[in-house]
């Protein structure tokens, strides 16, 4: 099987090495990639939001099957034209990936499946921002109805700071605070079927102890040893699979990665959004526990056959990833600065312990950082010890001046296993 994979962040890199180690695969592209993804795959200049670009590209390798990482490309119909060129692609259509691309559609889905939510107001002025802010009071959750890279959404007791953001917003989603651990659940679908993957936990902020600004997401790690062991279970029954209902209902049925993110309250569990493709870090995560073949479920995805699929094989190791980035980020980032210290970690921590690119390139054969989150240190371990250990161990050779990461991640699920 001829694979593409399009994007060029760690997500796209994890995808790209769990691709690279299954035997049903025979070769690999990705477009555009990084100097990570360039060690296990064949890379091609395209424009990842041109669908008819990545038709040609998807046509000329002769590709079997592409997979669409990131939200952009999907939001602008690359899946589509994918789709009308006869080629068989994990993710979804432009229309089903609205359930990513706008906040309130997404509202209006869950209302219309009885997927339980946080109460939300739609505003677009500022009297019915402060309305809203009002009527819910502090914290403030306030998110802008668009594509915002993961930085869309602010969560603050001070109002001017909700309104500001507002303010900045074409359109806002404004809801009620919701408490209690935050989850995230992946779930395989080919519109009708629906397989979920294993839970992960991800950090938003940029610092120790969720301080500072939201970010993409600092570290993720997986399994959750406090979690009940029936919510992927409850999950599945009552939003993913009301949620892939409800789509194929509109005529605009959901077809590649559902995944939500969840509040597990003191009421239950609420959905707090929905993406339509593999979260970043999650993904690399929960790929590292996953023994199954990849190609064989994504293609079973793209092409109606998940009811036929063999169930998932998980490893009981846990998995932890940290993020490196680069200086000033979740700011504008320093770019540019060399990177080393890759060459030992693979020497001395793999396979238990590797390094997955997201915000790089390669210069005259050195890896330079080309963006905010720069790399994603990712191990495995017998528990969520051995596997912090191991990352923060992996973490500690790599060389990026002015570089952050946190130092937390998965410390106190670890603490309390």
């Amino acid at each position: 099987m001829k694979v593409l994979v399009i994007g060029s962040g760690a997500r796209e890199h994890a995808l790209c090495r769990s691709l690279s180690l299954d035997p049903a695969v025979t070769a690999l592209h990705c477009a555009p990639g990084n100097a990570g993804i360039a060690e296990v795959a064949e890379l091609h200049q395209v424009d990842a939001l041109d669908g008819a670009a990545v038709s040609a590209l998807a046509a000329e390798l002769g590709a079997d099957l592409v997979v669409v990482g990131p939200e952009a490309p999907l939001v602008a119909g690359v899946a589509d034209a994918l789709r009308e060129a006869g080629v068989p692609v994990f993710g979804p259509s432009k229309e089903a990936a609205r359930l990513e691309g706008s906040k309130a559609f997404a509202k209006d889905v869950m209302a219309a499946a009885g997927v339980p939510t946080a109460r939300s107001y739609v505003c677009t002025t500022a009297e019915e921002v402060d309305e809203a802010l009002n009527a819910f009071g502090a914290p403030y959750v306030v998110k802008d109805d668009g594509l915002a890279a993961g930085k869309g959404v602010v969560v603050t007791d001070d109002i001017e700071a909700a309104r500001a953001h507002s303010a900045a917003c074409d359109r806002v989603v404004i809801e009620e605070y919701l408490d209690g651990p935050e989850v995230s659940l992946f779930a395989v679908t080919d519109g009708e079927t629906v397989v979920p993957l294993q839970p992960a936990q991800d950090f938003k902020r940029a610092l120790d102890g969720d301080k500072g600004p939201n970010t993409g997401g600092m570290g993720a790690y997986s399994p959750l040893p406090w979690a009940d062991p029936k919510l992927v279970d409850d999950v599945l029954h009552s939003v993913l699979q009301p949620t892939v209902d409800e789509m194929r209902r509109r005529g605009t049925p959901f077809s590649g990665l559902l995944y939500a993110g969840l509040a597990i309250t003191g009421r239950g569990i609420r959905v707090i959004e929905f993406n339509a493709r593999f979260g970043d870090p999650e993904t690399q995560v929960v790929l590292a526990r996953l023994q199954t073949p990849l190609a064989g479920v994504l293609m079973a995805a793209a092409t109606g056959g998940l009811a036929h699929l063999e169930p998932l094989r998980w490893s009981d190791d846990a998995a932890v990833t940290v993020v490196v980035a680069s200086h000033n980020y979740p700011g504008t980032p320093r770019t540019g600065d060399p990177i080393t210290g890759l060459d030992e970690v693979a020497a001395q921590d793999a396979p238990h312990a590797y390094v997955l690119h997201a915000g790089t390139r390669r210069e005259d054969g050195t890896v330079l950082s080309a963006g905010g989150r720069v790399l994603s240190v990712t191990a495995t371990g017998k528990d969520l010890t051995e596997a912090r250990d191991r990352a923060y161990t992996a973490v500690a050779r790599v060389r990026l001046d002015g570089s952050q990461h946190r130092s937390d991640i998965a410390a106190r699920a670890a603490a309390d296993a």
